[in-house]
């Protein structure tokens, strides 16, 4: 897929680039500081969870003995297998042309990039080019959890344009790519196990309408490679730990309760406060989001891959509600798409640019891990 093709795809490439450089180099300058914020420096920006995590993973894998003889994060051990190994290969691929915490920068700007290029192609399947532009140049800056996932070591931008290029390829039929992205989906995140369900879903009420099963398997087939892969990252943990279920033993990383809305027992590990009722309205709006998205697309993978991603974010019991369901942003982007793109609508987004920007700087000063030492990461 050639992404930069149009002067749209350029402008959306460059924008990208410079809202993450322009954060850095913001920090590396603590101007945060000089504005009221405490002191910042670029390493602000490296400390930031989960990247120390996924930085250690790329020094020394899973080697509970490596980790314990050179780190010294607060967590135990077994807790590094809740991270899975997609980001930690990207981070170590990036070093070998420059430092660890640096590289690891290097890894979430080039997801970043793809992600607001695939997002402007995944928009046009539905809607108008001017249309698709408009909803991938906010969707660089709101919400603004998303934009704070853009700014640090994380995954997530990788794993949503991953998810959507299988998307893109599933509707245009070409199902083996389509299989292939979603494989890389699922090195990167454990919900990309939600993507094989979204098709196995979408298989099921292919057969009830046909009756016809052969032609099924020809077309969902390839699909396999999504648990394929899962097992062997797991196999992968039993060569590094020793443990084939290691993740399952990463202690408090599990947060899918046996009841919904359990985010509201304000007691809970992850949770420890009673100001919540900002979920209420997540939740709402994803309701509202996936209801639009039924109406106009009915059984297709469009609307049930973000329906089972809200069925699963009801479940967890985690503060961070706005990142765990950050995977079905750009399906509610598309959802209200009408009211985002009106132009009487675009002095909200001006309004509400810097909020969203302060809540990044303070998310970013205010999330990051106890290291003292950067030598290790080196």
């Amino acid at each position: 897929m050639n992404f930069i093709k149009s002067w749209r795809h350029l402008l959306l490439f460059l924008l990208t680039i410079l809202v993450s450089l322009v954060f850095w180099y913001a920090f590396y300058l603590d101007i945060p500081g000089r504005l009221g914020f405490p002191q910042t420096s670029l390493e602000t920006v490296f400390a930031n969870y989960d990247g120390p995590n996924y930085m250690v993973i790329s020094k020394c894998g899973y080697d509970k003995s490596c980790i314990a003889a050179n780190y010294s994060l607060p967590q135990p051990l077994e807790y590094y297998p809740a991270h899975l190994p997609g980001f930690p290969l990207l981070i170590k691929y990036f070093s070998l042309y420059t430092t660890t915490p640096k590289a690891m920068l290097l890894a979430s700007l080039t997801g970043s990039v793809l992600f607001t290029l695939v997002s402007y192609e995944f928009f046009k399947l539905f809607l108008k080019t001017r249309a698709s532009f408009i909803l991938s140049l906010l969707l660089i800056f709101f919400p603004a959890r998303l934009l704070v996932l853009r700014l640090v070591g994380a995954p997530e931008t990788w794993f949503i344009a991953l998810t959507l290029l299988s998307i893109i390829y599933f509707k245009r039929r070409r199902f083996f790519f389509s299989s292939v992205f979603a494989s890389l989906a699922m090195l990167l995140k454990s919900p990309g196990v939600l993507l094989f369900a979204a098709y196995g879903i979408s298989a099921l009420i292919e057969y009830l309408s046909t009756r016809k099963i052969i032609p099924l398997i020809k077309k969902y087939f390839s699909y396999l490679l999504i648990p394929a892969t899962l097992i062997g990252i797991f196999y992968f943990y039993y060569l590094q730990t020793g443990d084939f279920w290691a993740y399952f033993h990463s202690g408090d990383n599990l947060h899918l309760g046996f009841l919904p809305y359990l985010v509201f027992i304000s007691n809970h590990t992850w949770i420890n406060t009673i100001w919540l009722e900002d979920v209420i309205y997540i939740y709402f709006l994803v309701i509202v989001g996936v209801i639009r998205l039924y109406r106009k697309f009915r059984t297709d993978i469009i609307f049930i891959y973000p329906l089972i991603f809200l069925l699963a974010a009801i479940f967890v019991a985690h503060r961070d509600i706005s990142r765990y369901i950050s995977p079905a942003y750009p399906f509610m982007f598309l959802a209200f798409s009408k009211f985002l793109t009106a132009p009487k609508n675009r002095f909200i987004f001006i309004i509400l640019l810097p909020a969203a920007i302060l809540f990044a700087v303070n998310f970013l000063i205010g999330n990051t891990a106890p290291i003292s030492d950067w030598t290790p990461y080196l």
